[in-house]
């Protein structure tokens, strides 16, 4: 399956609040954030194809369908239990606990959306392609693809690049 995160070059991580433990072992931090979370081992409500992620994506933009949209989001658990675990800031050198790197990728994802709801909703986006940009990025049963901006043609017929979210996840070969 897969799945899409919002957000953009424009946000940025707001500080975190509290206190960071950096003596808990990873595993152990691990298990403390999955703990609360239903246990997943696949994507939902992504799509078969990159392709067919982007036509889902441009389709519920266009017609405002939020709750589409939300629907090709990362979820809590499937960050959790599928995603973390390999992404590279989870890992050393940056270590970063799936605490903060969630709540960094949840913030920056709706501060995305809304800006996205505000700007592109409910009009039509003359989407002609789209073209992820450099190479994928191999993460455990993760490929992460992106960015990956859309070409879209004006209203006076120039083509146009434009990134509208972040990242394309893909698992399981799909």
């Amino acid at each position: 399956m897969f799945a899409s995160a919002c957000g953009g070059v424009e946000g940025k991580p707001a500080a975190a609040g509290g206190v960071v433990d950096s003596i808990i072992p990873r595993d152990s931090a691990i298990a403390r954030f999955q703990s609360d979370l239903p246990r997943v081992t696949s994507f939902e409500g992504g799509a078969q194809s990159r392709d067919q992620l982007v036509r889902r994506f441009v389709t519920a933009l266009e017609s405002r369908d939020t709750s589409v949209l939300r629907s090709l989001l990362l979820t809590k658990s499937e960050f959790g239990w599928l995603y973390y675990p390999t992404h590279p800031e989870g890992l050393p050198p940056y270590s970063l606990t799936p605490q903060l790197m969630w709540f960094m990728l949840e913030g920056n994802s709706e501060k995305g959306y809304q800006k996205l709801l505000q700007r592109r909703a409910g009009q039509p986006l003359r989407v002609i392609d789209h073209r992820c940009e450099g190479k994928p990025s191999k993460q455990g049963e993760n490929t992460v693809w992106g960015p990956c901006p859309l070409l879209r043609r004006t209203e006076r017929g120039d083509t146009l690049s434009e990134r509208l979210f972040g990242q394309i996840v893909e698992r399981g070969g799909q």
